[in-house]
């Protein structure tokens, strides 16, 4: 297969065949059950239902899931059918059921889906999990659609193994622009002028508009079909996790629940199926060393998209 042809302000993260063999020993392959710290700051290139009775017990503090949703598609060469929903639900349930065994009491857990699947994930997580939120995130980017409304959504399922829980809500207010400047006394109410316009922190909703999809001009980007933005895995680390805690990511693809972990000081650890994401993982983690900035995160707090931090 030749190369694809890239534009000279391309961006996308690839790898050469140098690279791909040097990441390969860096990868990690279970054969029995391992300690928390053979697989801390790892990324093991593994079919998940395969290594799942491996993991220990509750070392993880925070679950982030993006499984293949319930759609026919394929993943450089692998294919994932479409299935009922009940299908789905079971499907969801065998690697899910086996993941609890991995959760501290406190720890939350996210999973992705969209509006074909959603039903069944939320069946699914409220056999192991008090179900708190659905989070609707706008994928601004897609195909229209003729005959039908554009799918330009997704949903995240926001859980957790118990009442006791960790929630920043300082860590993760939005910056939004000010439309209506309301004084008081003649001074701004709730919100500050900058040199780059008025602004206000709001307090974070489950309804993100604020997220781009990475694509080509992004430092950020690869090749994954599926890639969720760096800035929305920094709102839910944030929100859910203090620093050295420990994430997991059991569909990793191409690394980046691992990198936002690192670039915000947590351990983590990265299950993916196939080796070439598993090695764009291991590039992304090395770059992140160089630079650990997240694009539409600054200053501490979370921009609002298309504003200047």
């Amino acid at each position: 297969m030749s190369e694809k042809i890239r534009a000279p302000r391309n961006r996308t993260i690839t790898l050469t065949d140098a690279e791909r063999a040097d990441y390969q020993t860096r990868l990690v392959r279970l054969a029995g059950p391992v300690s928390v710290e053979a697989i801390l700051d790892r990324t093991v290139c593994q079919n998940l239902q395969e290594i799942v009775d491996f993991l220990p017990r509750q070392f993880v503090d925070l679950l982030f899931v993006d499984p293949p949703y319930n759609l026919s598609k394929s993943f450089n060469g692998r294919s994932f059918s479409q299935m009922s929903l009940a299908e789905y639900e079971t499907w969801l349930d065998s690697w899910l059921a086996p993941l609890v065994k991995t959760l501290k009491p406190t720890a939350s857990v996210y999973i992705c889906g969209d509006w074909q699947s959603s039903a069944a994930i939320h069946r699914a997580a409220q056999k192991y999990f008090i179900v708190r939120n659905r989070i609707t995130w706008e994928r601004e980017k897609g195909r229209g659609a003729q005959t039908n409304w554009k799918n330009a959504a997704e949903d995240i399922w926001f859980c957790t193994v118990s009442n006791q829980y960790t929630f920043n809500v300082e860590a993760v207010k939005l910056r939004r622009q000010v439309i209506a400047p309301y004084t008081e006394a003649g001074a701004p109410k709730d919100w500050e002028e900058t040199d780059t316009g008025r602004f206000r922190l709001t307090h974070p909703s489950n309804l993100w508009t604020d997220l781009t999809v990475p694509f080509w001009s992004m430092p950020e980007n690869t090749d994954h079909p599926t890639q969720k933005p760096e800035k929305l895995l920094a709102k839910i680390i944030l929100a859910s996790s203090h620093p050295g805690e420990v994430i997991l990511d059991p569909f990793l693809g191409s690394g980046t629940t691992s990198v936002v972990a690192k670039k915000l000081v947590r351990r983590y650890v990265g299950i993916e199926i196939d080796e070439p994401y598993c090695c764009l993982a291991e590039k992304r983690l090395e770059m992140a060393k160089a630079d650990p900035s997240i694009q539409g995160y600054a200053g501490g707090v979370f921009w609002e998209r298309n504003s200047r931090p």
